[in-house]
């Protein structure tokens, strides 16, 4: 200790570089309770075991939800509610689920919370990072004052409690403080009121594409929702989310507050790109096009080479909504069919790595809906990958002619092919589902239920068409097959592009982006 004083601070005695030394941990909480963002950064490896790469954005959004804490805690009427749009993968959850109320018990023990996900698993997930910080060694160090309750500690609600002194300076006791209670969209939370409402992710994907799963959590955020307030007019509601649908939780709000004047927003938009003029037109505040480099909000983890990965994952439709926020339906022209290259057959130095014939099944005939089946191979030839579609066979069939056709078609393409087929809708969906498996005995046979609408389930599809990786093969087939991926989603018939799309999620086995 004598050397550091001496050549370290050499006008300073043993004793008082002792205290100094003591000090230390107060200076650092101090820091952390004056600054979201400096407290994000101490505790971010108590929360994630991934390296901490900060970008400009988190210390926005940091001093963004600071500002809703702080006017909150002075009792102050609520300006506005907080929405803030960012893609996925850039540490929203860390940032206004785990790290946020933390800190806001740093600073003001008493506020009380209501955390709500898309999915339960995922809100208790986000509270147990929470109560790991509450009770890591750091946060003892830091802020011995603060602990968690013994008999109230559990995921879901769990309460702190306060070490309080009197003003001179004696110990009184423990002191209840806030809790946080954690939810999903459409559950009861009767009995729970918050000061500060957290929501991240009402609704995922999947979902969006089900007006009635769109309908059930917009109703659900605005109507239970606006009664599990502490004190009307000083509640505050923070929403960070990837945008999904036009008429998502976000899209519902954003519409509100252009009809209701009372209803006060603050809007952050904040895409992954903004290369894409539509894109970089929605940036909110205007002012913040600046602070991007390269067109992009995070060269680190979301560089170029890194997002066109997530397109060809997500689908355009995807990728236009959750990363560069702009959740429009694509039109006529999704499939740039052109970009299809035909073949007269695989090359030699191709590899054949899977074939895939995926059945969309219609029970009808005459003037009714088409079953047809588009069989699929991915080949490879050393690091390169294409799509070749090698066969569609299309028709409309009553029932048991149509059985004895995919039998048919199974003999003909050979036990190496994969066979899958959709479950029909309706309460004999599955019954036939399982008597055409039972038809293909000696096959691989497989069967699912679609999920989403044809647009989001052929989306990936046409990234693969668009970029060039879509081989076909020549024949009589190709036109009708050309013409009905070249009009879609306006054209008259569908069944084709289902059979394709989910053919080519069978041979990539993608699973849609979720969110992070």
């Amino acid at each position: 200790m004598e050397n550091v004083v001496s050549t370290t601070h050499p006008n300073l005695s043993q004793d008082r570089m002792l205290q100094a030394i003591r000090m230390l941990p107060h200076v650092k909480a101090e820091r952390c309770r004056r600054s979201f963002s400096h407290f994000a950064k101490e505790f971010w490896s108590e929360q994630s075991n991934d390296t901490l790469k900060w970008n400009w954005h988190m210390d926005y959004i940091c001093e963004e939800l600071s500002k809703m804490a702080h006017r909150v805690a002075r009792f102050e009427a609520n300006k506005y509610d907080l929405i803030i749009n960012v893609p996925p993968g850039t540490s929203k959850t860390s940032l206004s689920m785990i790290l946020f109320p933390i800190w806001c018990w740093v600073n003001y023990p008493w506020l009380k919370f209501i955390a709500v996900s898309y999915a339960s698993d995922l809100s208790l997930e986000s509270a147990e990072k929470s109560r790991d910080i509450l009770t890591s060694e750091k946060f003892k160090k830091l802020f011995p004052h603060i602990i968690l309750k013994r008999d109230k500690s559990g995921k879901s609600n769990f309460m702190i409690q306060e070490h309080t002194w009197n003003k001179y300076g004696k110990y009184v006791g423990l002191k209840n403080g806030g809790n946080r209670f954690s939810t999903s969209v459409g559950a009861k939370v009767t009995g729970f009121h918050a000061h500060i409402i957290l929501i991240d992710d009402p609704l995922n994907p999947q979902q969006s594409t089900s007006k009635v799963e769109l309908d059930k959590a917009n109703m659900w955020l605005t109507n239970t929702l606006a009664n599990r307030e502490v004190e009307k007019g000083i509640t505050t509601r923070i929403m960070i989310m990837q945008r999904v649908h036009q008429n998502d939780p976000t899209g519902f709000s954003l519409k509100k507050a252009e009809e209701d004047t009372k209803y006060k927003l603050k809007h952050i938009c904040l895409p992954g790109e903004i290369r894409t003029p539509k894109y970089k037109s929605l940036v909110n505040p205007p002012e913040l096009i600046h602070r991007y480099t390269d067109g992009l909000l995070d060269t680190v983890r979301m560089s170029y080479d890194v997002l066109m990965g997530l397109k060809a994952r997500m689908g355009q439709y995807g990728f236009a909504g959750q990363v560069g926020q702009s959740p429009t339906p694509p039109g006529g022209n999704m499939f740039k069919t052109d970009n299809i290259l035909l073949i007269d057959h695989i090359p030699v130095d191709w590899e054949i790595e899977k074939i895939v014939r995926f059945w969309d099944k219609a029970s009808t005939k005459d003037a009714g809906c088409f079953t047809a089946g588009v069989k699929m191979a991915r080949i490879r030839k050393r690091k390169e990958i294409k799509f070749v579609i090698m066969d569609v066979c299309r028709g409309q069939w009553a029932s048991e002619v149509r059985e004895k056709r995919i039998k048919d078609i199974a003999h003909i393409d050979g036990v190496r092919t994969i066979i899958w087929h959709e479950q029909e809708p309706g309460a004999g969906g599955k019954e036939s589902a399982e008597a055409t498996n039972k038809n293909l005995l000696g096959f691989a046979a497989y069967y699912e239920k679609p999920k989403g609408d044809k647009i989001y389930r052929a989306d990936p599809f046409s990234v693969a068409v668009n970029d060039g990786f879509v081989w076909m093969l020549k024949g009589p087939w190709n036109k009708e097959f050309i013409e009905e991926y070249e009009f879609f989603p306006n054209s008259t018939y569908k069944d084709q592009v289902d059979a394709g799309g989910a053919a080519f999620a069978k041979l990539t086995m993608l699973k849609r982006a979720g969110v992070m």
